[in-house]
């Protein structure tokens, strides 16, 4: 059965059943939260040495890194810390480099996603020193008295290690309709074209590799990944509703008007403090926010007429 991270970490849940607290107030406490939570990975509950035979002499020459390991298909497993030390030396600069050396030359059990290795596949997000990054792109801190914590993406169900079950994330990217749609028929092979001003509307929003990072770093997405859709999925439904080509722009804000898809969000900002590409989802989802508010509006209108 598969188990939540939040059992090894106990993070604390400032937010939990309060949807209406101020917006500065509740950033305030999402940094308490992520220092709270950091500090809780230093307070380690189980820590397996990979190599006990290592001497306090050669550890220091070296980096230490703690990798959250755990099968919960493995009745007799339990998560735990894996402590292993790199030569930084032998490696390249970034977070995966670490990882597929100690998967290549210490332990080829260690379960990871990657692929691209250039921070265009989002396939090796997880959380590197208490925030959630792509591997392939963030850069070990190369202080050798401090150890390096690599987890799994949090509030996520781990499949093993630091893969994580993207099954929801996925589903719920889906139910946007992530294509073009379009009312009136193609003439020929012509392209749909854009002004220059309505395609640098899609600057910001088309790059996002779909990592998950801001999603999982999103106190709302916590509260009800059932239903809210979070920022990296709602950030990606702007991107359609704002595509000058697109004709079901009202179909959409009615979709997305449904429940709590969107307005769970409680302007936060960690998805955009956290995006490993340098996106800005607050941002589009404060103006998607204010594009089906206005739908809203225009729709209680002509239904008055």
């Amino acid at each position: 059965m598969l188990q939540r991270l939040c059992t090894v970490f106990r993070r604390p849940m400032f937010w939990h059943g309060t949807h209406h607290h101020d917006s500065n107030d509740a950033t305030k406490r999402l940094f308490d939260t992520v220092s709270s939570t950091v500090k809780g990975i230093q307070q380690i509950n189980y820590v397996v040495e990979h190599d006990p035979k290592l001497t306090a002499e050669e550890k220091s020459k070296m980096k230490q890194f703690l990798i959250y390991r755990y099968d919960p298909a493995d009745e007799n497993d339990f998560p735990k810390y894996v402590s292993y030390y790199v030569d930084l030396k032998k490696i390249p600069p970034m977070y995966l480099d670490a990882l597929l050396y100690i998967k290549d030359n210490y332990d080829s059990s260690l379960s990871l996603r990657r692929s691209c290795r250039e921070g265009i596949c989002g396939s090796c997000s997880m959380n590197c020193n208490g925030l959630h990054k792509l591997a392939c792109i963030h850069a070990i801190d190369t202080d050798l008295t401090q150890p390096a914590y690599i987890t799994p993406l949090g509030h996520m169900f781990v499949v093993k290690d630091l893969v994580v079950d993207m099954t929801n994330f996925y589903t719920q990217y889906k139910t946007i309709d992530p294509y073009l749609k379009r009312k009136t028929p193609k003439e020929g092979n012509k392209e749909y074209i854009q002004s220059v001003e309505d395609r640098k509307l899609l600057d910001g929003l088309y790059e996002c590799v779909l990592c998950a990072c801001c999603s999982t770093s999103c106190p709302s997405y916590w509260w009800h990944p059932d239903r809210y859709l979070g920022p990296a999925v709602l950030m990606q439904a702007y991107r359609w509703i704002v595509d000058s080509r697109d004709e079901y722009t009202d179909e959409r804000l009615e979709k997305l008007a449904e429940d709590v898809k969107v307005e769970d969000c409680q302007n936060i900002g960690m998805c955009s403090f956290t995006c490993p590409k340098g996106l800005d989802p607050q941002r589009s989802m404060n103006h998607l926010m204010k594009l089906i508010e206005e739908y809203k509006e225009r729709k209680i209108a002509s239904a008055t007429l």
